[in-house]
Parts: C-alpha cells; structure tokens; sequence
C-alpha cells in the first residue's frame, strides 16, 4: 500500500530537483534520474491540484443548492 502524496513536500522536492539541475554539476545520467523523478512529481502535484479542484467544484455546487431559496408565490 503506498503512502498518501504529500503536495506541499512535492513543490519542495521539485524545487531541489530544479535547483539541482541549473546548477549543472549533474551528470548526465544524474540529470535523466532527477527528470525522470521531477516528471513523476508533477503528474503526482497535478493529481492532488485536479482532486482539490473536483472537491472545490462538489463542496460549491452543495452549498449552491442548499441555499437555494424557494420562490415566493405571487
């Protein structure tokens, strides 16, 4: 079972992989290592952004309809 991904260590690792590679003292093989470990990362950022999307878009809708309020009759 694998662990829960945590966004904001995510950007941190992200950022250290970015770091990393502009400081150009990788070799190349480090350097594919720490892209491929960056793609993953962002697949894995981007998932948690759309799930927090999705929830934000349920939670507004609920609110949405429950208040909601009835016609007035005429």
């Amino acid at each position: 079972m694998s662990e829960k991904f945590n966004f904001n260590q995510g950007l941190i690792d992200l950022e250290k992989i970015v770091k990393a590679m502009e400081s150009g003292d990788l070799s190349l093989e480090d350097s594919l290592n720490h892209f491929s470990k960056g793609v993953e990362l962002t697949k894995q950022c981007q998932s948690a952004l759309n799930k927090a999307e999705q929830k934000i878009s349920m939670l507004t809708e609920q609110d949405n309809y429950t208040n909601e309020k009835p016609l007035k009759r005429l």
